[in-house]
């Protein structure tokens, strides 16, 4: 495969272009343990050997580095790693190896996820939140049914006592606005009217 281009980026790092694949991060001591340079054909023993003896060492450790300092989600690590251009199976790679030592668990990221916000976020809310970072909605909905135990008519009631909604409140004005505040947050329209206009539903 033609090398298209070196580009220099930050710490000595050179992003290596290539026709028909993707994008390889090097240090310049390894483009020329390589014999890298632009213009030049990388064989594919070449290519090869810079997979396993160095991309893939060091996606690893990059994605334990990581994980050292906050808990992801296997999406939210992929599109890290991906971002440092690494690859996609030196991308799968390194998964696979944190995930060997669970390191990386999405079902143990969503029940901490639950267990943390469910107190201050509607059922919705939390199901958004944990979508937005790649998680499967089957696993987020079992989580829920498993784990979300807090009733969300008593989180709307703390919610409107913080924001001064006195209870029994008819400026029909004032209920409209909290409507419309509290659907935003994800609760269910039945909750909010029960709490807001006293109705059984």
């Amino acid at each position: 495969m033609m090398i298209t281009a070196l580009i220099s980026e930050t710490k000595g790092r050179y992003r290596v272009c290539l026709q028909g694949e993707a994008d390889l991060v090097l240090y310049g001591k390894e483009l020329k343990q390589f014999g890298i340079a632009e213009g030049a054909e990388l064989l594919p023993e070449q290519y090869q050997r810079i997979l396993t003896e160095v991309l893939t060492p060091r996606a690893r450790k990059r994605a334990m580095h990581i994980l050292e300092k906050m808990d992801q989600t296997t999406a939210q690590l992929r599109e890290k790693l991906q971002r440092a251009h690494y690859p996609q199976q030196v991308v799968e790679d390194a998964i696979a190896y944190v995930a060997s030592f669970h390191y990386i668990d999405d079902e143990r990221y969503v029940r901490n996820f639950i267990r943390a916000y469910q107190h201050s976020r509607s059922r919705l809310r939390i199901s958004r939140d944990l979508q937005g970072k790649g998680i499967d909605r089957d696993l987020i909905d079992r989580c829920l049914e498993e784990d979300y135990d807090v009733s969300e008519t008593d989180q709307i009631r703390e919610l409107l006592r913080k924001k001064g909604y006195r209870e029994g409140e008819r400026d029909r004005k004032q209920q409209e606005k909290m409507y419309r505040f509290l659907m935003q947050r994800g609760y269910r329209s039945e909750d909010i009217r029960r709490t807001l206009w006293q109705e059984e539903v």
